[in-house]
């Protein structure tokens, strides 16, 4: 007897690689999908965490804001405290300055020959006018004025007949330079 098989085992065979393709690609689709879910569940629980920390931290400078409001407060006052202080101090500097060339004038003016009507200070500049007997008073004036170490640059800016009391005496003006030696200004800096 003869026997036939009828079952197409070919179909059969096909059809269970095809089965079998599909369950093991539903699975790794499926596994794919779990991992996928689990990444997106662990990103929404860091960024969770992240809004939390950000929430606590903006608490945490809403608590400081007076602090940090304080603080700038603070520092503008100390940089108009500086200012107003080194403001202090240069005067402190000039004053001595002055000072000691007002000294330095005083101490050059030959008072039996000569004597100053003005003096002015601007700055660095410095104008002096006066009387005198004759020219060689006033050179010599000049002369004494420039081994002074706090003036500079003497000129003659105008020289004059002028007649005071019924003498013909000599009028003059005189534009000179401030300088302030280094020992000066360091032993200021160090008295500050």
């Amino acid at each position: 007897m003869l026997r036939i098989n009828l079952l197409p085992i070919r179909q059969l065979k096909k059809r269970a690689k095809a089965r079998n393709q599909i369950i093991i690609s539903i699975t790794l689709l499926g596994f794919i999908c779990l991992i996928l879910g689990a990444v997106g569940f662990l990103q929404i629980n860091k960024i969770k965490n992240i809004e939390t920390s950000i929430t606590k931290l903006r608490a945490e400078i809403q608590t400081y804001a007076p602090i940090l409001a304080e603080m700038k407060r603070l520092e503008q006052a100390k940089i108009e405290y500086d200012k107003k202080t080194s403001i202090i101090k240069q005067l402190q500097r000039d004053s001595a300055t002055t000072v000691r060339i007002l000294d330095e004038v005083a101490k050059n003016v030959d008072s039996k020959r000569m004597w100053l009507k003005s003096l002015k200070q601007q700055g660095t500049s410095l104008s002096l006018t006066g009387i005198a007997l004759d020219n060689r008073t006033i050179a010599q004036f000049m002369n004494a004025l420039k081994e002074s170490p706090y003036i500079s640059g003497v000129n003659l800016s105008n020289s004059s007949l002028a007649k005071v009391s019924g003498r013909d005496l000599k009028s003059f003006a005189l534009a000179c330079s401030i300088t302030v030696p280094q020992e000066n200004t360091q032993e200021a800096t160090k008295k500050n």
